[in-house]
C-alpha cells in the first residue's frame, strides 16, 4: 500500500554536536502526544481530577478529542459497565468542562469501554529531620556559615 503525505513522519531533528538538556525536548515530545489525541491544551487531560470530579475520575478518562464544525467531541475510556452510569451524566460533565476551559468547546460525549490506564503511586513523604549527632563530621566543617548550616541540614535527612 502506498503511503500518502500524511502518513510520512517528520524526520528527527537535526544535531548540533553538542549536549542540550532533555527538558527542552521533552516538552515538544509531551505537546506532540497531546496533539496526536487532540488535546491542544493539555490542562484538560493533566487536571481531569478536578475538572470531572474524583468520583467520574475514577472510572473514566479522556482518550480523544475533536473538533467539528458543529462543535468538539470528547471521548473517554470508560471502566466496563461504567458508561451506562456516565451516560445519564453527559449533560453535567460538558457543562463542568466548558466551565473550566471557559468557552463551550465540548458538546458532546462519547465513551470507549476499556481498561483504564492505572493511576502513578503517590510518593513517599518525606522523613522528618532527626537530631544531628554530635560527632557527625559536619559539625567540624570551618567554612561560610550558610554553607555550614546547609551541609548540617543535608546531614539531618541522611540520618
Amino acid at each position: 500500500m502506498a503511503r500518502t503525505p500524511q502518513d510520512a513522519q517528520e524526520p528527527p531533528p537535526q544535531r548540533h554536536g553538542r549536549t542540550i538538556p532533555v527538558g527542552a525536548d521533552a516538552g515538544m515530545a509531551g505537546a506532540a502526544a497531546f496533539a496526536r489525541a487532540g488535546f491542544r491544551d493539555p490542562s484538560l487531560v493533566l487536571r481531569w481530577n478536578e475538572i470531572a470530579g474524583a468520583e467520574v475520575a475514577r472510572i473514566a478518562q479522556p482518550l480523544k478529542y475533536s473538533e467539528n464544525p458543529g462543535g468538539g467531541i470528547l471521548t473517554l475510556r470508560a471502566a466496563p459497565g461504567a458508561a451506562l452510569f456516565l451516560g445519564h451524566e453527559k449533560r453535567a460533565l460538558c457543562e463542568r468542562i466548558n466551565t473550566y476551559l471557559g468557552r463551550p468547546a465540548v458538546n458532546q460525549i462519547k465513551f470507549s469501554q476499556g481498561a483504564l490506564l492505572p493511576k502513578p503511586p503517590r510518593p513517599k513523604p518525606n522523613k522528618p529531620a532527626g537530631p544531628l549527632p554530635p560527632s557527625d563530621p559536619s559539625r567540624r566543617y570551618e567554612g561560610p556559615e550558610g554553607l555550614a548550616r546547609a551541609l548540617q541540614a543535608l546531614a539531618r535527612r541522611r540520618s
